[in-house]
């Protein structure tokens, strides 16, 4: 899979810029705050529709404007398909293929997909739970398109059982240690505790049938990804300790080994726990249950990466993980545009060249530098500078320069 053409209007700082790209290694240089990062954000958000380094779509858009468009010519197994997506500030976003539109933009998952390294990744290691909650997900969708709308389904769930837990919270106190009120005749009406409890009952059914899905995907992933990831961290940091990765769950279990493979399992699991926790849930006000509030557990030798790894160790950690997505989602037959957005200055000399070394043979990487120097020998392509809101090919000695798009 290749990006041949790619093209941003009004897209952060880009008035509008142009890409025309080929197999192999390309090479954004240009100074700090020139825009290369911006281009390969949207490449990102081609493909997953989501940022890397923001949570909202506001910031994606230029100031002053109103819309961002994003266009993208992808060729995969002989197949070429245009994609084309409009991030909206004041109504909701579009996307087109082939110059059609689709009815929901998340329609083109799938048609692209990439695995980009960013700084940001430090946080995979260092951050809170929810970056490498992310990080499943967005493998996960990458991997699977349906299970964005898995993941839509089960946030929207958690939301409205979140608000039953609030708005509803003395009404529910009420009805804790009872039995469960016996149907009403009918034209009764439920007293108001009753009636929250119920609502709450049907709740808990949703919350568990989306998140056992969710949950259900993110365990094949763990279990799939952690062995490309120990390979990926030993070649990249061959003289640390090794890595391990587990998932533990709110529902109690000890490890990913312990979670129930079927998703009717654990279904009724969640449903358990659900109610094992119920008078706590209602006495905080907060959903206790679920996928959101899982982990992925990352491990260096016997101790917790996070406080234990030193910081190269913490950025090997991280680039083993995109490493293992990359070499996951080529396990899949599929061969994901690899982006590396300003590692390399992040990088000791060894590991700049391991990690070269690693990517160099993938059908296209996207390589972005302040200096180019940074970029080693092994990632030598065509090369591209970004500077005064342009973007131009450095032709090669004794060929004219292409104009700035």
């Amino acid at each position: 899979m290749y990006l041949r053409r790619f093209s941003v209007t009004d897209f952060r700082s880009w008035p509008e810029a142009e890409l025309e790209l080929d197999p192999g290694v390309t090479v954004l240089v240009g100074s700090n705050g020139a825009g290369k990062t911006n281009l390969v954000e949207g490449i990102g958000y081609l493909a997953s529709l989501g940022s890397h380094r923001v949570s909202s779509d506001v910031p994606l858009i230029r100031r002053g404007t109103e819309q961002a468009v994003l266009r993208g010519e992808v060729h995969h197994h002989g197949r070429r398909l245009g994609v084309e997506l409009e991030i909206n500030a004041q109504r909701q976003n579009r996307a087109r293929v082939n110059r059609s539109p689709v009815s929901r933009p998340r329609d083109v998952l799938g048609i692209l997909r990439s695995v980009l390294f960013a700084p940001e990744d430090l946080a995979l290691v260092r951050g809170d739970p929810t970056e490498r909650r992310r990080f499943l997900d967005e493998l996960l969708v990458a991997r699977f398109p349906r299970y964005a709308g898995v993941r839509s389904d089960y946030d929207k769930v958690l939301r409205q059982r979140s608000a039953l837990l609030k708005s509803a919270k003395p009404a529910l106190r009420g009805s804790r240690g009872r039995q469960r009120p016996a149907p009403p005749a009918a034209g009764d009406e439920l007293p108001e505790d009753a009636s929250a409890l119920t609502t709450l009952e049907v709740w808990d059914g949703h919350l568990a049938r989306t998140g056992a899905a969710l949950l259900a995907g993110r365990r094949e992933l763990v279990v799939s990804l952690a062995p490309y990831a120990r390979d990926a961290f030993a070649e990249i940091a061959p003289s640390s300790d090794p890595i391990g990765l587990d998932y533990r769950s709110s529902l109690g279990t000890p490890g990913v080994a312990e979670l129930p493979e079927s998703t009717g399992d654990l279904e009724e699991l969640l449903l358990r726990r659900l109610a094992e926790v119920r008078a706590q849930e209602i006495e905080r006000g907060v959903c206790l249950v679920g996928p959101h509030r899982d982990e992925l557990e990352l491990a260096l030798g016997e101790g917790p990466a996070k406080g234990y790894a030193s910081h190269g160790e913490s950025w090997a950690f991280a680039l083993a993980l995109r490493l293992a997505s990359y070499r996951l989602l080529q396990a899949d037959d599929v061969e994901p545009v690899l982006v590396l957005d300003d590692v390399f200055a992040e990088l000791d000399a060894t590991r700049r060249r391991a990690l070269a070394g690693l990517v160099a043979g993938a059908e296209q990487v996207l390589v972005t530098a302040a200096v180019g120097e940074d970029v080693p020998a092994e990632l030598d392509g065509a090369r591209f500078e970004v500077r005064d809101r342009t973007v131009a090919r450095r032709e090669p000695a004794g060929e004219p320069a292409a104009e700035p798009r």
